[in-house]
């Protein structure tokens, strides 16, 4: 007969090869994005990327950045079962665009600058789609300066990874 120190050892070593070698319910497995995108299909959700796509995102985008800074600054979304990254800045809004053809910091800024010939960002919101002026004190789009995509974000800031 063992005794109970010894019977004591190996059942913890069993239990804890068990844990690490057998599925557990409910504790789900880290997928790559590209997993998650051809099983989630379209999902607008905006997920940091994993350090692993740093490579292919600085490639992408033609860039240099450090991985530690791209994963903080990277997002990526699932479309139509592919991956596409954004890298988020102050005036690159990865989130869903404003398409509104009203913007009420626009109209605060011109009731204090009526014949502004420009209103800046951070009064229309760096979301909006469209380059803003004053004129007779209000708010008035200029032109459109980006493309909105069929899930409704700014198409410019988005690239597919191949």
């Amino acid at each position: 007969m063992m005794p109970c120190r010894v019977l004591l050892r190996w059942a913890v070593v069993a239990s804890a090869i068990a844990v690490l070698t057998c599925p557990v319910a409910g504790v789900a497995r880290v997928q790559t994005p590209a997993a998650l995108c051809r099983q989630a299909g379209t999902d607008d959700t905006l997920r940091p990327i994993p350090a692993s796509l740093v490579p292919a995102v600085n490639a992408l985008f033609h860039t240099s950045i450090p991985p530690d800074v791209a994963v903080r600054m990277t997002v990526f979304r699932c479309d139509g079962g592919h991956v596409l990254v954004c890298g988020v800045g102050a005036n690159l809004p990865c989130g869903k665009a404003n398409a509104s053809k009203t913007s009420a910091g626009g109209e605060q800024w011109c009731r204090e600058h009526p014949d502004a010939e420009f209103i800046p960002a951070y009064a229309t919101g760096h979301d909006t789609i469209f380059a803003w002026r004053c004129l007779a004190g209000q708010a008035a789009i200029v032109r459109q300066v980006f493309q909105v995509d069929p899930r409704g974000f700014v198409a410019e800031f988005w690239r597919q990874l191949p």
